[in-house]
């Protein structure tokens, strides 16, 4: 999900009204204590971040002048200091294709494969602190190397064209995941945020693909896609899928985006794992509705000739945050998503896709960007969670499901 919204960080965390919470004698102290620790003692992932798409917002170069920028940098949610902060080992780099290429034959190809460059450039500028990963075990050794790992996604299987071999090409590209759709109906199935439902699903062609990805080894990714979609797919895989950012829709009716009961419960069969989305639209019916508050925000920065990044906005910034704690969810919120999947499925099958650099403003109350991760380890911990249960939600159940899949090719 992209929006274009006034960016902005809020710092306060709300880490209250916890349940199934841990003995008094483990103070919150202790806990958060325990929280920060887990987070740099196991390696962490992310599924979905989207500095790509900031970076070519605003027209990221590999020049010397350009290259702090994902080292350290006052603007978006992900660099370098920060991961580190948060113990993130590995950002999936989202090579997000608008849906708008999709009409222009070689357009999304061409995006994708710029965009690839760019995170390829990054790591060359500073190989002391990034590395590409195409295996979990290379990621691994990254870690152990001290360098956070960028591995790739690509959001949008539009480049992929009507040529199957394109999907070995972006394989060789370094993509392990493809997102099989984005805002709208592609060549390969239909979107949930589109009502035309061209396909009912998966498309013939879409098939040829599925099935391409359990060739090579590449993840299939059903966010975005719609609830056919993602029952044609189960039908077919050979490998378990992700859901690279989704979150539950058990607690917003109608939003299609996210997963239902039922989808939770043939991904747990399947072997697969469902990465929470951290916007905050994804996350609560009520933050939907009150999310066209910040064009209201907005207006009121622009009404007094500021931006988010203004000095002069950051009181305005934090009375609106105030008295709309409601706008944005919370950690708390996040937690509920991870323990419904938990109800449904298991801990096996649930892990972490933030959308960070991808929602805007929406993001949580608590975890506003890579630094936070702790902050949903403690109210984990709080509610009873293991560190066991922490390492598979971090990394474990991603890391199996991926081997899973690599294994389902080498035996293709």
């Amino acid at each position: 999900m992209k929006i274009s919204q006034t960016l902005f960080v809020i710092t306060c965390i709300v880490l209250a009204g916890c349940h199934g919470e841990k003995s008094n004698s483990t103070s919150d102290d202790q806990l958060r204590t325990e929280a920060v620790e887990l987070s740099h003692k196991f390696i962490l992932t992310d599924t979905h971040i989207d500095l790509p798409e900031r970076l070519k917002t605003i027209h990221f170069r590999l020049e010397p002048e350009y290259m702090g920028i994902p080292v350290s940098s006052p603007e978006g949610d992900f660099d370098y200091e920060r991961a580190r902060k948060g113990g993130l080992d590995a950002p999936f780099m989202s090579i997000y294709i608008p849906s708008a290429y999709q009409q222009h034959a070689g357009k999304g190809k061409e995006l994708a494969d710029s965009l690839i460059t760019m995170i390829e450039g990054i790591v060359a500028a500073h190989p002391d602190k990034f590395a590409l990963a195409g295996t979990p075990q290379e990621i691994e050794a990254n870690s152990k190397a001290g360098k956070i790992s960028l591995p790739l996604g690509m959001e949008n299987g539009a480049p992929v064209n009507n040529n199957i071999e394109n999907v070995k090409y972006f394989y060789d590209r370094g993509i392990r995941y493809i997102t099989l759709t984005h805002a709208k109906d592609n060549q390969i199935c239909d979107s949930s945020y589109d009502s035309l439902n061209t396909w009912n699903g998966l498309s013939p062609f879409g098939e040829k693909v599925v099935a391409e990805m359990n060739r090579v080894g590449i993840m299939v990714d059903i966010s975005h896609v719609t609830d056919s979609t993602f029952f044609d797919v189960i039908k077919i895989t050979k490998a378990p899928l992700i859901a690279s950012h989704s979150s539950c829709r058990y607690f917003t009716p109608g939003f299609q985006r996210n997963m239902s009961d039922d989808m939770i419960k043939a991904l747990g069969k399947n072997g697969g794992v469902i990465q929470i989305n951290f916007g905050a639209s994804f996350l609560d019916s009520l933050a939907r509705v009150n999310s066209k508050l910040l064009d209201s925000l907005e207006k009121i920065l622009v009404g007094k000739g500021l931006t988010s990044r203004d000095s002069a906005a950051q009181p305005l910034i934090d009375e609106f945050a105030k008295n709309h704690r409601d706008l944005y969810s919370d950690v708390e919120r996040v937690a509920d998503h991870i323990d419904h999947v938990v109800k449904l499925v298991g801990i096996d099958h649930v892990g972490i896709g933030s959308d960070f650099d991808g929602v805007g403003d929406t993001l949580p109350i608590g975890l506003k960007d890579v630094s936070d991760y702790p902050n949903l380890f403690f109210v984990l911990l709080k509610r009873g969670y293991t560190p066991d249960d922490i390492e598979k939600i971090s990394s474990k159940n991603l890391f199996r499901v991926w081997n899973k899949v690599i294994e389902v090719a080498e035996g293709e």
